[in-house]
């Protein structure tokens, strides 16, 4: 654990005890804050109670004796609206922080040359933060990772020059951290998410262009409309950036795709990297975005051509395009992380002969955006709520089956995945939706598909089941 030493005799409010929020309670009591701590939710309260959190009703508190006011991501801070709890802190003029900035305050009190690479984007950033993570552990380094990837960041190992600190930021967290100033700061891409709590596409990008902006160097992935505006902003500051493109075949300098390898380029000349070709971690495109600013990330402080052999022990994330199980020449993906249309694409784009699995609680836009892409799909199988929906923008393009829940949609699709005569035929489930009709998060969903596979797989494997 972090203790937040820097709030010794602070009288410090957080509202949100979920995993982070506890998190953030146990550091603060730990480094010596008196904690008031709040919940909307009743049964949230209770669990925080009987963990020993100080619980204090915010509603009647008297703000004036806050020092500073933790708030969780998860809750509004500007769009749709304000919470209550941050109209009640702005109003007693009480500053409004969360717990990356804690981090960031006992780093720059304690360990201000602890390396802290901070990653950031729409897409890719756990998959990039898993493998900047695993790349600086294949070369022997004491690797601390957290914030939005699982563990709390300040649930993490004490605060030392010799640690690396590889740490995921979302837009809600940035944006609570006024004092961030990351060692390398990485930018993956930028499409239109979230705009219900942020308004605007210009909003949320201008807030991932703060975390670039504090950085002492930035990794910047140019291969959309926003990014590229980013690193043109940060180099005309001259400030240190390298550039990383899957999709910019004229990019001189930086580290880039060519065919199925990576290079890197120095004035125009390339210096061959890392074959992905065979990395099952690390298909499409995309993953080889992600490969390229991890490589450019390590060159700030290690030797790259050693962090490349890491790249092929990769071991991925779990419900990002993961391989769960193979039947013959049937290949079996959870990509249940997909929630929306442009994440799916880049498993659409991995892949023919696909035996789609998708839907659930449908989010703006729906799967047109992936009409480029059906000539790759063998059939879909959908599921949940968008069904209909899904179902009319495949009509004519696509055959499809209307199959309800999960169980039968793998039941279905695996069936005739092993009755197909394509060399590899897939079973895919990118739902290109939330799973909140049916299931309470991507993970159940994503651990349902696995089980069914597994189920399935046992069930229709060749040999004596008697």
């Amino acid at each position: 654990m972090i203790a937040a030493t820097t709030f010794a005799g602070k009288r410090v409010a957080l509202f949100g005890l979920g995993g982070s929020g506890l998190a953030t309670v146990r550091a603060l009591v730990a480094g010596g804050a008196d904690v008031a701590a709040w919940d909307d939710n009743a049964a949230t309260r209770e669990k925080a109670r009987a963990e020993g959190a100080p619980l204090v009703d915010l509603a009647t508190a008297e703000w004036r004796g806050f020092s500073s006011f933790v708030l969780s991501p998860g809750v509004p801070l500007t769009h749709p609206a304000p919470h209550w709890t941050v109209e009640r802190a702005r109003a007693a003029g009480v500053e409004i922080i969360g717990d990356i900035e804690i981090f960031c305050r006992e780093r720059a009190a304690h360990a201000p040359n602890a390396p802290f690479i901070a990653i950031t984007g729409t897409n890719g950033k756990s998959t990039t933060t898993a493998l900047i993570a695993h790349l600086y552990r294949t070369l022997g380094r004491d690797v601390q990772m957290g914030g939005n990837i699982g563990t709390p960041i300040l649930s993490l190992a004490p605060l030392d020059a010799a640690r690396v600190y590889v740490i995921e930021l979302s837009t809600f967290q940035i944006d609570l951290t006024p004092s961030l100033a990351p060692t390398v700061g990485v930018l993956l891409n930028l499409t239109p998410d979230h705009l219900d709590r942020h308004g605007t596409m210009e909003h949320y990008a201008g807030i991932k262009e703060r975390l670039i902006a504090a950085s002492d160097h930035a990794v910047i992935a140019v291969d959309d409309h926003y990014t590229r505006e980013i690193a043109e902003r940060r180099l005309s500051a001259a400030k240190p950036t390298t550039l990383a493109s899957t999709a910019s075949p004229g990019l001189s300098d930086g580290y880039v795709l060519e065919g199925r390898g990576l290079a890197q380029r120095t004035d125009g000349r390339s210096h061959p990297l890392a074959d992905l070709s065979g990395i099952g971690s690390l298909r499409g495109a995309h993953n080889a975005q992600n490969a390229a600013v991890a490589l450019a990330t390590l060159a700030q402080s290690e030797d790259v051509a050693r962090a490349v052999e890491g790249l092929h022990t990769f071991p991925g994330l779990a419900h990002r395009m993961e391989e769960v199980g193979r039947l013959g020449r049937v290949l079996f993906i959870n990509d249940s992380k997909a929630t929306n249309a442009d994440a799916a694409e880049k498993a659409l784009l991995s892949f023919r002969d696909i035996h789609w699995i998708a839907g659930g609680l449908s989010k703006e836009g729906g799967i047109a955006p992936l009409a480029p892409l059906f000539g790759r799909i063998a059939k879909a199988y959908l599921i949940g709520e968008a069904a209909p929906a899904f179902a009319q923008t495949l009509q004519g393009a696509v055959a499809y089956e209307m199959c309800g829940d999960l169980q039968t949609a793998l039941a279905h699709a695996g069936a005739e995945a092993l009755r197909s005569q394509a060399p590899a035929p897939v079973v895919l489930l990118s739902p290109a939706c939330a799973s909140y009709d049916q299931f309470a998060n991507f993970e159940m969903r994503g651990d349902a598909f696995r089980a069914l596979v597994a189920q399935f797989i046992a069930a229709h494997a060749p040999g004596d089941r008697t």
